[in-house]
C-alpha cells in the first residue's frame, strides 16, 4: 500500500512538473511576463534582432494548450508489430489515393524527380504516410503547440524551444503570419510535416514563386521533401531494401526485432553469413539484416544506404519500409 501511494503521489507530481493544470483543459494566453517568456523574449530581441513589442504581442496571442502536453505525455498502450504497422499505411484506400495524386500531378513529380534524383515513389510513399496526401496534416496552431511545449514541457524543452526559434526565424523569412501555419500537435508543419529547423534547411521554392509554400503548393511540398532526401545523402538509382531468407546456411544467431538506424556489415559479408537476397549494389555496399515480427512471424530485410537515408525522416525502420512499400505498391498502380 505504501509503495502504490508513493508512486502514484510520484506520477502526480511528474504531471504536475510537465504541465501546470494539465487537468484544467481550457487554454490560457501566454504570459510574456513569465520569467521563461521574458527570457525567451530577451534572446530572440539581442541575437534575432526582434522588435520586442511585435514579439511581445506575437507571444501574448498564443496559447498554452494543456491538451497538448497530454498528448505528447501519453505513451502508447504498446508498441505495435510490423504487420500491425503496415496495416495502417499499406491499405487499398491509401493506395488509390496515391495512385490518383500521381496521376494528377505527373508532370510536376517527374520534372523534381529528374532534377533531384530521388524516385517519384518515395517522394509519394513520404507524402502518403506523412499526411495521407494532405488529408491529415494536423489543426492545431503551430505557435500554440510551441509554446506551449517549449514554456511548459521539461522533459524537452530544450528542443521545442529550438523549434520556438526557427518558427519565428522562418515566419519573418517568408513573411507569414505566425498566428497563421497549422500543424501536428507536435509543431511538425504542412503537407510533408517537416518541424520549423527542417523547414529552414530544406523546404525549397520547387514552383519558382518566390515562396517555400509546404501547406498549400504541391510542387514545394514534392520539392521540399526530394531535398530533404538528397541533402542527406540519398544516391539515385540505388536499391533500398530486399526481403531476406536465413536458410540452413545461415551462421549466426536470428537477430531480433529492434530499431536500428545504421548499416554495419556489407551486402558481401551479409551473404557470407548466410543470408540470401537480391540486390544489383556491389559487395563491398553497406548493408544492415532487419528482423520485424509480421503476421504470419519474423521477416527479415536487407536495409542498404538509402534505406537509412528514409530513417534520417523519421526515425524508425517500420516508418521507412512503411513509406518505401506505400510508395512501390503505387507506383505499381500508375506505371
Amino acid at each position: 500500500m505504501k509503495n502504490r501511494l508513493f508512486a502514484a503521489t510520484a506520477a502526480f507530481l511528474i504531471s504536475v512538473s510537465c504541465a501546470r493544470a494539465v487537468d484544467d483543459l481550457d487554454p490560457v494566453p501566454v504570459d510574456v511576463q513569465r520569467p521563461v517568456v521574458a527570457a525567451f523574449i530577451d534572446e530572440m530581441v539581442t541575437e534575432h534582432a526582434f522588435d520586442r513589442e511585435s514579439l511581445q504581442t506575437v507571444l501574448g496571442s498564443a496559447q498554452i494548450k494543456p491538451s497538448i502536453i497530454k498528448r505528447i505525455s501519453t505513451p502508447a498502450e504498446r508498441t505495435l508489430s510490423w504487420g500491425e504497422y503496415r496495416k495502417i499505411f499499406i491499405t487499398r484506400e491509401r493506395i488509390n489515393a496515391g495512385a490518383t495524386f500521381w496521376r494528377e500531378h505527373r508532370d510536376m513529380l517527374e520534372r523534381i524527380s529528374r532534377e533531384s534524383g530521388v524516385s517519384v515513389d518515395m517522394i509519394v510513399g513520404i507524402i502518403g504516410v506523412e499526411t495521407y496526401f494532405g488529408r491529415i496534416t494536423g489543426r492545431d496552431r503551430v505557435l500554440d503547440s510551441l509554446a506551449t511545449l517549449a514554456f511548459d514541457y521539461p522533459p524537452r524543452q530544450k528542443f521545442f524551444r529550438n523549434e520556438l526559434v526557427q518558427f519565428l526565424m522562418l515566419t519573418r523569412e517568408e513573411d507569414i503570419d505566425a498566428l497563421t501555419p497549422t500543424g501536428s500537435y507536435a509543431g511538425a508543419m504542412g503537407r510533408p510535416q517537416f518541424m520549423p529547423s527542417s523547414f529552414r534547411a530544406y523546404a525549397v521554392d520547387a514552383s519558382g514563386d518566390g515562396k517555400r509554400d509546404i501547406w498549400n503548393n504541391w510542387a514545394d511540398v514534392a520539392g521540399s521533401v526530394a531535398n530533404y532526401f538528397v541533402e542527406h545523402g540519398w544516391r539515385s538509382g540505388e536499391d533500398v531494401t530486399s526481403r531476406a531468407n536465413l536458410g540452413e546456411s545461415w551462421s549466426g544467431p536470428r537477430p531480433e526485432p529492434r530499431n536500428t538506424l545504421k548499416a554495419s556489415a556489407t551486402v558481401e559479408s551479409l551473404r557470407d553469413s548466410g543470408a540470401e537476397f537480391a540486390t544489383r549494389l556491389s559487395a563491398d555496399s553497406k548493408a544492415e539484416l532487419l528482423s520485424l515480427e509480421g503476421d504470419d512471424g519474423a521477416e527479415y530485410w536487407v536495409g542498404f544506404h538509402n534505406f537509412f537515408v528514409i530513417t534520417r525522416y523519421n526515425r524508425s525502420v517500420m516508418y521507412a519500409l512503411a513509406a518505401h512499400q506505400l510508395g512501390q505498391a503505387i507506383a505499381a498502380e500508375v506505371l
